[in-house]
């Protein structure tokens, strides 16, 4: 936790939630602070004891560290202290963490995953109690995530905010608000020289993810004539080619680019802006959403461009950014994702 009295309005509420999903009353949970560095607290109920890991958020940072601080404890048992992670609201990211490290978790807004030796916890679907009025809700909002994709394409680099600034193209204030929420939560670090780095890209980009909406773009959907998405996307290329127009291939088109897994029929194309009646007639296209192999992409922020390059002949955007994408395309696309990822962002923790 950040702080005694952020510390004190969590931890305030565990016993009556944990209470709640035992089935039991507040007054039969004894709650008290843990000795040991980075732990939190620890709950005795039923017969049993519980190891927790309380956050102020739900962080992808946050959710792993709590967890690296539970590693190590025995095998849950009757006599062992099950290990546990809970923040406010536990977003999906943080669920899927938590998952993977086999540690159970909660949220405070009664949401809970808690499987151990005759304990069977499974609660979901409930709300987040906690939204916060007045701050902005995302830090990966169009404009913000500049900075969150300028890291993530150039990891293992230190900048200064004069430098992010100057390389996304936004004001060195508004920057400077967006690196100090990314270091509170835990995805920045800052050296000794002042410059700010992030030490373990992955949980930055699978939280930022979690709030991605590819829907939140403009898209055409439309068809054009072609055998296979292959030819559609090099046929997409010599037109944009020859017509000085600017672009970048994202999605499955983009994955297939960078790693050539997967036969594709859907080609997804970034635009500056609204392609021109020439440019569709040129590229025969139909609009047509059911069925449409061609979709023509008006970004919300022109930073889905940032880092893009070409690759055998096609501009391509960056891989972070056709990783995002995929998120959201049908098809191959969870394969796809998965393959990009382990081809193109390969990153370890190294703080």
């Amino acid at each position: 936790m950040n702080g005694g009295a952020a510390s004190e309005r969590w931890s305030g509420k565990v016993p009556g939630v944990f209470a709640g999903l035992l089935g039991i009353g507040p007054e039969n949970v004894e709650v008290r602070a843990d000795g040991r560095p980075g732990a939190g607290l620890v709950l005795k109920a039923q017969g049993r004891t519980f190891v927790l890991e309380l956050k102020h958020g739900s962080g992808t940072a946050m959710i792993a560290q709590a967890i690296r601080n539970l590693q190590g404890q025995a095998k849950p048992s009757r006599s062992h202290p099950i290990p546990l992670v809970a923040a406010p609201f536990m977003g999906e990211a943080g669920r899927e963490l938590c998952r993977d490290a086999g540690i159970g978790w909660f949220d405070l807004s009664g949401n809970a995953r808690v499987i151990a030796p005759g304990l069977r916890i499974i609660i979901d679907g409930r709300p987040n109690l906690f939204l916060s009025a007045g701050r902005p809700a995302n830090l990966f909002a169009p404009k913000s995530s500049r900075v969150a994709r300028w890291l993530l394409i150039h990891p293992g680099h230190a900048f200064t905010q004069r430098a992010i600034a100057q390389g996304t193209g936004m004001d060195e204030g508004f920057v400077s608000r967006i690196v100090s929420r990314l270091r509170g939560d835990g995805y920045l670090v800052r050296d000794a020289g002042g410059a700010v780095r992030t030490p373990d890209p992955a949980l930055l980009l699978d939280a930022w993810r979690e709030t991605y909406r590819f829907e939140s773009h403009a898209v055409r959907r439309g068809q054009v004539p072609a055998r296979t998405g292959d030819a559609l996307l090099h046929f997409v290329r010599d037109t944009m080619n020859a017509q000085k127009a600017n672009y970048a291939a994202t999605g499955l088109a983009a994955a297939w680019v960078y790693t050539h897994f997967a036969a594709f029929r859907i080609a997804t194309i970034y635009l500056p802006g609204e392609p021109s009646p020439s440019l569709l007639k040129r590229l025969s296209f139909s609009e047509e959403p059911r069925g449409a192999n061609l979709w023509l992409v008006v970004p919300n922020d022109a930073g889905v461009f940032h880092g893009a390059m070409t690759r055998h002949g096609v501009r391509c955007v960056n891989p972070v950014q056709a990783y995002l994408d995929l998120k959201s395309h049908p098809e191959r696309a969870r394969e796809a994702a998965e393959r990009l990822r382990g081809d193109c962002l390969k990153w370890k923790h190294d703080a």
